[in-house]
């Protein structure tokens, strides 16, 4: 089995958006939503929503990708989201 690795989008419940990445999806959504440690970004902006991800097959692929969708605009990531 292949480790795989997540780029991700979640809207929270003030209609922000934080990208980050994991290597397990699932786990790390509950998390966001439902852990006491971790982001403090999503843990006072409680419900997040998964909004759009990315898979990559190693690390560095997914740190480069995370990097680079931070310093796109609101509207750039809602175009991704989107599919526009």
């Amino acid at each position: 089995m292949s480790l795989k690795y997540f780029v991700y989008i979640l809207q929270c419940s003030d209609d922000s958006l934080y990208v980050g990445y994991t290597n397990d999806l699932e786990k790390r959504i509950y998390k966001h939503n439902n852990a006491k440690s971790g982001a403090h970004y999503t843990k006072i902006r409680r419900p997040v929503k998964l909004k759009y991800y990315e898979e990559f097959k190693t690390l560095t692929k997914a740190l480069k990708r995370e990097a680079e969708v931070k310093k796109w605009t609101r509207d750039k990531k809602l175009s991704l989201i989107n599919g526009v």
